[in-house]
């Protein structure tokens, strides 16, 4: 959403770079893609979407009836709590890169240490994207990173500015539409690992992120899948619902951090003038009174509603051309089901939604694993990303032009830290 810290065939061939493997898989038959025969999903799992039929094969658990952990899951508040707090996070080695932003801004790429010598070039890369304020250290981060990489995947996690003790270098952080560094981050990654197939995957507001990312760029896109987890879609509506009730205390927790954050690098905003109010970024006591001091006047938006508005990935996804599957709650309480664009994923020919009945935020507290392990999703990610990129690996080389790519690369600069 755009604010958490607890956080199909496309009519057209994508655009991409020439140096590349096969990243889509344009007008071939259902059979290219390892169709096989499989028993129907689970009525407990609301699936639907474009491209339905033609991904369904891909997932090995669906069948099988979405079964929360007993007590955890009777309130979405108490799971979304849970998982924040209790979850287990894995150990995990980084060796982080610094990258300069074309504004001198700078953001941090986590790798897992040695993967550099354990992987070869063309083992396909995970880009991962933690919701507001989250970073590399996150528990659901890290398991799906150790879920990755046992499949033989090079992971790595996108801490955008100020976030998972990413270096801030100019009075700017990052928003809900601001796209100008995942793009710089697609094109560093593709750059580094030009053999390799590139996917995402996003939480929350990083989710918001990518989906505007795939929907705003889906001629020069170069991921060939993703997948979105808890996306808020529609920042309105989830604005509403996140001042009702019990959803205060996730406001204010989130709040809190993105203060803390805003006050570590205080002194970058000391003479900003204009519509920018320090004082109340500083002090703020709700997301969207920090929204309103800082993010919206430094992206230049007229109101808060103005930048939720423009800023939500519902209206991206329609333009999608790129595999995505979206995964969401139907109890989130910070990513409201009522927001979720089911009528523009059930026309896109390249969109999976999966709704469970249960999982709050970043929650998801079912499965071999429940309750301190990997959330249900990780399975159901891996099996989605795998089934793609088994079929880039057969398909023919695509149509490609790579200019788009090629030119971001040329202004991207390495910050060392």
């Amino acid at each position: 959403m755009t604010r958490l810290a607890f956080a199909a065939v496309s009519s057209s061939p994508i655009l991409l770079s020439p140096t590349r493997r096969h990243l889509r898989f344009p007008n071939r038959p259902i059979s290219a893609l390892h169709v096989s025969a499989m028993p129907d999903p689970h009525p407990s799992l609301d699936i639907t979407g474009g491209a339905r039929d033609l991904f369904l094969p891909a997932f090995s658990s669906l069948h099988r009836p979405y079964s929360p952990f007993p007590l955890l899951a009777q309130n979405c508040h108490v799971e979304t709590i849970f998982a924040s707090f209790f979850r287990c996070s894995p150990p995990v080695t980084y060796k982080r890169e610094c990258l300069r932003t074309p504004d001198d801004g700078a953001v941090a790429l986590d790798w897992v240490a040695g993967d550099q010598f354990r992987l070869p070039p063309s083992s396909p890369v995970l880009i991962l994207l933690p919701g507001l304020t989250g970073g590399s250290e996150d528990s659901y981060v890290r398991h799906m990173l150790v879920k990755a990489r046992s499949k033989g995947w090079r992971v790595v996690v996108f801490n955008s500015r100020g976030c998972g003790d990413s270096p801030v270098t100019t009075p700017q952080f990052y928003s809900a539409s601001f796209l100008g560094d995942m793009r710089q981050v697609v094109a560093h990654v593709a750059s580094r690992y030009p053999n390799a197939n590139l996917y995402a995957v996003g939480w929350s507001l990083g989710a918001n992120i990518l989906v505007n990312y795939m929907g705003q760029d889906y001629e020069t896109c170069p991921l060939a899948g993703a997948v979105s987890l808890c996306n808020p879609f529609d920042l309105v509506i989830a604005d509403e619902d996140f001042r009702k009730a019990f959803n205060v205390v996730y406001d204010k927790a989130l709040t809190n951090a993105l203060c803390k954050i805003f006050k570590k690098h205080a002194l970058l905003f000391e003479d900003l003038g204009g519509e920018f109010n320090t004082p109340l970024a500083a002090n703020a006591k709700s997301v969207r009174e920090f929204d309103d001091a800082l993010t919206r006047v430094s992206f230049g938006f007229k109101s808060v509603d103005e930048y939720y508005s423009y800023s939500s990935s519902s209206k991206a996804i329609k333009h999608v051309r790129t595999r995505l599957l979206c995964i969401q709650a139907a109890n989130d309480p910070i990513a409201p089901a009522r927001g979720i664009p089911r009528q523009d994923i059930e026309e896109n020919p390249n969109c999976l939604l999966i709704v469970t009945p249960k999982g709050g935020h970043l929650g998801w507290i079912a499965g071999p694993e429940a309750p301190l392990g990997s959330p249900w999703t990780d399975p159901v990610v891996m099996d989605f990303l795998e089934y793609l990129e088994r079929g880039s690996s057969q398909s023919p080389a695509c149509r490609s032009d790579g200019e788009a790519l090629q030119q971001s690369t040329v202004d991207l600069h390495q910050l060392k830290v």
